[in-house]
């Protein structure tokens, strides 16, 4: 079986260097690195919203050759931030990930209950606090029914009860074959993703199962700090 998403040689003068990876179905990844590393410009490249050098590949096809349309019906991008200029309601913002499928209303009551945005469906969206407008992102990109889902800090914003949501939520996707990829800053909570990918100043330094890459050592080249494993500490994600 082909790869759901893959790079081959990605570069962006300053900010990646020869980047190359191959992502399966059902793979649920977890993107770490320093502040810098290089995490949102990898997956700005891998969701075609940023020109590197290189080969971008979606579940085997060069991006390049993918119509737009298509695109959207592939792969689902949330960014670290959640802004809106204009005062539409929740569920209509929700909607706009039907787009590319011409279909407005398929998947959005779900991901609307799946964020827990249902008591927010009429309220404009810049009128909801940080989170809130962050659930609301996660939710558009959901009702996509992408196959490949990236997310960038996803839990950032969100309070413990809502980050753990997110977390079952990928595990949801993941387990219907989807490919979720999400960019995280607590290293303890990617020991319960399937693959973790390191990034550090633009280069992938770490691919692979996390107890066999975060390793002391990584983590002190890294991040520079001093890990200390206590397996009992390492948190559980939700199932």
């Amino acid at each position: 079986m082909s790869a759901a998403l893959g790079a081959r040689g990605l570069a962006v003068p300053g900010r990646l260097e020869g980047v190359h990876l191959d992502l399966g179905p059902g793979e649920r990844v977890a993107l770490l690195g320093p502040n810098g590393a290089g995490k949102s410009t990898l997956m700005q490249v891998l969701a075609g919203l940023l020109g590197a050098e290189g080969t971008v590949l979606w579940q085997g096809q060069p991006l390049a050759g993918i119509p737009i349309l298509e695109r959207g019906r592939r792969l689902a991008w949330v960014s670290q931030e959640a802004r809106f200029e204009f005062a539409f309601p929740v569920r209509e913002v929700v909607a706009q990930g039907r787009y590319a499928w011409n279909d407005d209303a398929q998947g959005v009551a779900a991901a609307l209950a799946a964020l827990d945005l249902e008591a927010l469906a009429d309220r404009p969206v810049t009128h909801l606090s940080g989170g809130e407008r962050h659930r609301v992102v996660l939710a558009r990109a959901l009702a996509t029914q992408a196959p490949i889902q990236l997310w960038d800090e996803p839990v950032a914003q969100l309070d413990v009860r809502h980050a753990l949501e997110v977390y079952r939520l990928a595990n949801r996707l993941a387990d219907a074959g989807g490919t979720v990829v999400v960019s995280l800053h607590d290293i303890r909570a990617a020991y319960r993703f399937d693959r973790v990918l390191v990034l550090d100043r633009g280069r992938l330094v770490g691919n692979g199962p996390p107890h066999g890459v975060l390793t002391a050592d990584l983590i002190r080249s890294v991040f520079r700090v001093e890990a200390t494993f206590v397996p009992s500490l390492v948190p559980e994600l939700p199932a």
